[in-house]
């Protein structure tokens, strides 16, 4: 540190300094060097300004996606996530482009109960399909907060491993208080993956419960992981989600809890005899692995590769992938007649009043229905809807 500078001497500096004190103060970001040490004087020097980052054109997006340009598809999927109207008619765009590249992708929905082990298992299966040549692309769906709004995006750090392999995508994203923790946008970033040329998609969702049924909607093979000593046969039976799932995997099956493994895969499979089949032509099993030991893994891959097989030959998988697309079109419908009522300046004019009525008592919830939806003009809410992109 230089002597003669005093702007850079800390209080705590010695009187006498020897070999012993090996501290220095950092001059910071405004000069070429991070440090100053064996006295040697550093001029300072201005920083260059950064260019601001390149905004991407429709056709950049679609080039660099196609290509498969992991920070271009990571670009537009914040695109589709934007809830910004300057950026839906460029997001669609982008999508209607690449639309012919998609749908080749094998779509695997996999839910549980929070603890189930499902990021630890996404992280060591997909790093099995990795090794085998597949690109994977990991869609993982973080709660969302209802009291501050923020989600913490953790699955990416909890798959270490797995974020190494050069073959792989790890996108995690709010569930932004939809139940099922997928939404309109969650399915468009999966489309976005499979023209960037990912084989295989990987949707961990929330993990909580019954309201999971949203990514039926989007998946070909649906699995549920559940841990051992999960309740009696008729606590299973009961859960909806169980109806749903095509293949029922009993994780963490390894050490002492091996055994009581076996018995809950037991218990599960009696119980898949009293639920009706959630893919026609298939019959649900019970399966137990380790994530943590990598056992049962290469099996559960056959099994879904059979499931693809005997599905596609039966013509089940493309009926199935067809009644998405339409379930889909649905709720893009639902949401956009949704956002036109609630955004339409005279609805949102005349909703206080309207509120503070029911509230108090003076007129019924049907009747202020009845009114709202008579006050409302379809065609003035588009125009204004137009006008605001």
């Amino acid at each position: 540190m230089p002597e003669h500078d005093d702007t850079l001497r800390p209080s705590w500096v010695p009187e006498e300094k020897d070999s012993h004190f090996a501290c220095s103060v950092m001059r910071g970001i405004d000069t070429a060097a991070n440090s100053i040490t064996d006295n040697k004087e550093y001029s300072d020097v201005a920083i260059k300004k950064m260019p601001l980052r390149k905004k991407l054109s429709v056709e950049d997006y679609v080039e660099g996606v196609s290509r498969g340009d992991r920070m271009v598809l990571a670009q537009a999927i914040t695109l589709i996530e934007s809830n910004a109207p300057k950026d839906f008619d460029r997001a669609q765009r982008v999508l209607q482009a690449l639309l012919p590249r998609t749908g080749k992708a094998l779509r695997i929905g996999i839910t549980g109960v929070p603890g189930a082990g499902k990021s630890t298992f996404i992280e060591a299966f997909g790093q099995m399909l990795c090794r085998q040549g597949c690109h994977v692309a990991v869609l993982a769906v973080d709660p969302t907060s209802s009291i501050t709004g923020g989600s913490i995006l953790g699955d990416k750090t909890r798959m270490q491993m797995l974020s190494r392999e050069p073959n792989c995508f790890i996108r995690p994203s709010p569930s932004k208080g939809t139940l099922g923790g997928v939404a309109r946008k969650s399915r468009e970033t999966m489309l976005l993956c499979e023209a960037s040329g990912c084989d295989v998609i990987l949707v961990e969702t929330v993990g909580v419960g019954q309201s999971e049924t949203t990514v039926r909607s989007m998946v070909d093979f649906f699995m549920l992981i559940v841990l051992t000593g999960a309740g009696d046969d008729l606590q299973g039976i009961k859960k909806g989600i169980m109806e749903l799932a095509d293949a029922i995997v009993v994780n963490k099956a390894d050490g002492d809890n091996l055994e009581r493994a076996k018995v809950a895969q037991g218990e599960y499979e009696r119980m898949t005899e009293f639920i009706r089949p959630a893919t026609e032509g298939w019959k649900t099993h019970a399966y137990r692995c380790s994530a943590l030991k990598k056992t049962g893994l290469l099996e559960l891959w056959a099994v879904i590769r059979e499931f693809e097989k005997t599905t596609k030959a039966s013509g089940v998988f493309k009926n199935r992938r067809q009644d998405q697309v339409l379930s889909w079109v649905h709720s893009m419908i639902d949401e956009h007649l949704h956002n036109l009522f609630f955004n339409d300046p005279i609805i949102m004019g005349r909703m206080p009043d309207v509120r503070n009525a029911v509230l108090d008592g003076r007129i019924s919830p049907s009747q202020a229905v009845t009114e709202l939806i008579r006050a409302f003009d379809m065609d003035r809410a588009a125009m204004h809807h137009l006008n605001g992109k």
